[in-house]
């Protein structure tokens, strides 16, 4: 087990993703990391009910562009949950509207090194 491997044991994660071969690879990346996929979302609507219903989130991954509908709303409900959030976007920082610009953001396409380092810093942060 990398060391990577070993901050991330356990890490409870919440993917929202519309593309279908992102959404695997994605999964794929955290669960060898040795997270636990709490739920995969493709769209909005699911991310929210998946959001409000899940008992225990760590922190979530989450695509700016769910085909055409922007993230923010199941963003802001995990913000009052107090649940990190990581941005994935083709379009980087810029993709990432100016309230959320604090917020770690992953640029499309990423690697498994890249994501396991939002990961470990999401990881390293206080309890909120």
């Amino acid at each position: 087990m990398s060391t990577d491997a070993k901050v991330l044991h356990g890490l409870r994660v919440v993917l929202v993703e519309d593309e279908a071969l992102v959404a695997m690879q994605l999964e794929d990346m955290v669960m060898d990391f040795g997270c636990e996929v709490v739920g995969l979302a493709m769209r909005l609507n699911q991310a929210l009910k998946m959001i409000e219903t899940a008992a225990a989130i760590d922190v979530a991954i989450l695509d700016v562009n769910l085909g055409g509908e922007r993230v923010y709303p199941a963003a802001s409900l995990l913000r009052q949950r107090g649940i990190p959030i990581i941005f994935a976007t083709g379009y980087g920082r810029s993709g990432v509207d100016e309230e959320w610009q604090s917020c770690p953001i992953l640029q499309k396409p990423y690697t498994a090194k890249q994501l396991a380092n939002e990961l470990s810093g999401v990881r390293a942060l206080p309890p909120s």
